[in-house]
């Protein structure tokens, strides 16, 4: 069944609008050939080195560093205004982008000067490390956006000038020598742990999505998505939710998922009769969901396993994170469900659903995904397990002559997965010049010690001011350099306070992503009241509202940490997913104001205290949210038969 959905150039349009890795230049002739080709290059060093092992850290990571710079300066105009005009390039940004090679190509030529003089560092180290941080700066204004930038100009800032920093935040200050060779002649700054995973990892996971999206893996999500929920009350907004969770296995980006699914989710929920700021909110809500959805994660799951250490691995982050994301997306479901139920909505027509038959046909294309998740499963690296992804990929492609990977697919696929991983890149090398910055003064000791003082030492406070921080830290950061500085500067205050590492980081990771959908900034939410025509304001409040278990459940998992899986017996597992369930569902109907029928502020109240005692998993409290529970129902049924209203309340 056909919807009327945008059209692809206006979906680009909205892209470019609010998503600043989209707007690149419109490239002819030689240049689009050179671009292709760096893209092309910068793909093809990441598979030899993933294939045949990586070099040293300072290399891999320069090289990385290198091909990114130079491809953004390319790609990427200095403005809206100069993308307009009608020359392919500014004179400026050829001389950048060669600058952005010099750079990439200093440390593999000069390796053993630099490694003997450590420590000391030359007129000319001085001039391509400070070339290195300018260029750095420039890109991921370009390619990420101007909060980040202006972010890490502050902590830059903050090293400088550290002795007339005010009370606790003073330290002795950094020289401008000092500086440059912490940010480019260490691991500690622009080439430390966020680079490194971005040049192995991250790279890898982009790319196996990158040949994903060839197989039309995208679409067969939205089909799979209106098969399994199109027929249920309310039926598009579930489908919207169901196709962001999938979608977001393979986005690194709330804003591309935002447009991407809710090109065809958004015109459907308005047709059915959800108001357009609603189904919006929907959308947003569901699409910054899949940030936090196993196994990916906005590719954040592979910094974690760095920053945390401690033999923590992979599987342990992505299983942790399991639990939280179902509850989120089953909070948005529930709340859906309730207000379809509130406004009077039916699902999609039997028409409007696709067939059994094409639905089965494409499944293999789900096989992948499924591949790399029991890959990781089984403790084979991230990076084999990545390579052996993508092999199948193309493989399960054959199948079908509409699915299948072609010699022009591949090499797009190469270039394609390379344009992604450019604002990671940019990202990651940014956020490393915070990390620097925090590790030479001292600053997140500072930092922790310090709201934990303005908290009183109160656990609760501590996490409510991590909170704010978090959310205001995130704001316009994209997903790998929002959980880089969130867990940099928020996370250790948790961890003072007793809380487990993984808990802690989670945390702030969570509260990080939801500043997508949160006031004023909000841009999956502005993204997508650019596709429903809502005011974008009220979508941004709205989702926020949909989103209430993300406000939620991180308190929880931090004080309980047996929502994580963390110390605890598959018996409490089962009971914390039934409780906490069965929680969000008094939360959702609190929050609609409806279940069986429209509730009174009362028992909207007692809901919420319900819902949230049913999701602390604590025995006490169960028994009693469970007690609210189910005298809450009982009275919304017993009142709706009186009425002889259909008591009907299928999810």
């Amino acid at each position: 069944m056909k919807y009327e959905a945008l059209t692809e150039e206006q979906q680009q349009e909205l892209m470019e609008k609010y998503d600043p890795e989209a707007n690149t230049r419109k490239l002819t002739g030689v240049l689009k050939w050179m671009a292709y080709g760096g893209l092309l290059a910068f793909s093809l060093f990441q598979l030899y080195t993933a294939i045949f092992g990586v070099f040293t850290a300072q290399i891999q990571r320069s090289i990385h560093l290198g091909f990114a710079l130079a491809l953004i300066f390319l790609l990427f105009p200095a403005s809206r205004k100069e993308k307009k005009r009608k020359r392919q390039i500014a004179w400026y940004d050829a001389i950048f982008s060669l600058l952005g090679l010099v750079v990439g190509s200093y440390w593999p030529l000069f390796i053993g000067d630099l490694v003997n003089r450590v420590g000391q560092v030359t007129s000319l180290d001085l001039l391509v490390g400070l070339a290195a941080m300018v260029l750095i700066l420039e890109a991921t204004r370009r390619v990420v956006g101007l909060p980040i930038t202006i972010i890490v100009l502050v902590f830059l800032a903050y090293g400088l000038y550290g002795p007339y920093m005010p009370g606790f935040l003073a330290h002795r200050g950094l020289t401008l020598e000092r500086l440059v060779q912490t940010m480019f002649f260490t691991t500690e700054g622009i080439l430390g742990t966020p680079l490194g995973v971005s040049s192995t990892y991250i790279f890898l996971f982009l790319l196996f999505g990158s040949f994903l999206v060839k197989t039309g893996v995208g679409n067969y999500f939205n089909d799979l998505s209106i098969f399994i929920a199109g027929r249920r009350i309310g039926g598009p907004a579930k489908v919207a939710i169901f196709s962001s969770a999938l979608q977001g296995t393979i986005s690194g980006s709330s804003v591309a998922n935002v447009v991407t699914s809710g090109a065809f989710t958004i015109p459907m929920m308005k047709r059915l009769g959800y108001s357009k700021e609603f189904a919006g909110a929907v959308e947003a809500s569901s699409s910054t969901g899949g940030q936090i959805m196993p196994p990916i994660m906005g590719a954040a799951a592979f910094l974690m396993v760095e920053f945390i250490g401690g033999g923590i691995t992979y599987w342990d982050i992505a299983k942790a994170a399991a639990i939280p994301a179902v509850l989120y997306f089953a909070g948005i479901w529930i709340m859906t469900h309730f207000e379809a139920k509130r406004i009077g909505l039916r699902g999609l027509s039997k028409e409007e659903i696709p067939s059994k038959k094409e639905i089965f046909k494409n499944i293999y294309l789900l096989v992948p995904i499924i591949a790399v998740v029991v890959l990781l499963m089984s403790g084979m690296s991230v990076t084999r397990s990545a390579l052996i992804s993508i092999v199948i990929t193309i493989l399960g492609s054959a199948i079908r002559k509409e699915t299948r990977i072609g010699i022009r697919d591949f090499f797009d696929a190469l270039a394609d997965g390379a344009r992604t991983a450019l604002g990671v890149a940019a990202a990651t090398a940014a956020a490393g010049m915070i990390v620097g910055i925090v590790t030479k003064t001292g600053l997140g000791l500072k930092l922790a010690n310090g709201l934990i003082d303005l908290a009183g030492g109160s656990m609760i406070l501590t996490l409510f001011f991590t909170m704010i921080a978090a959310l205001i830290l995130g704001m316009g950061s994209p997903t790998t350099a929002n959980y880089v500085i969130t867990s940099t500067i928020a996370a250790p205050a948790l961890i003072l306070l007793g809380a487990p590492a993984l808990s802690a980081h989670l945390f702030v990771f969570y509260f990080g992503i939801i500043a997508d959908i949160t006031p004023p900034v909000a841009l999956a939410a502005f993204a997508a009241s650019g596709v429903s025509g809502g005011e974008p304001i009220k979508t941004g409040i709205l989702s926020s509202k949909l989103a209430i278990a993300a406000f939620i459940i991180p308190y929880i998992f931090v004080l309980s940490p047996e929502m994580l899986m963390i110390d605890t017996t598959w018996y409490n597992l089962t009971w914390v997913v039934i409780t906490s369930f069965t929680g969000m569902i008094a939360v959702g109907a609190a929050m609609v104001g409806y279940w069986y029928r429209p509730l009174a502020v009362v028992e909207r109240l007692l809901a919420v205290a319900a819902g949230i005692m049913l999701i602390i998993p604590e025995g006490t409290t169960d028994m009693i949210g469970f007690g609210l529970f189910a005298a809450l129902l009982v009275v919304q049924i017993m009142s709706t038969k009186n009425k002889g209203q259909s008591s009907t309340n299928t999810l």
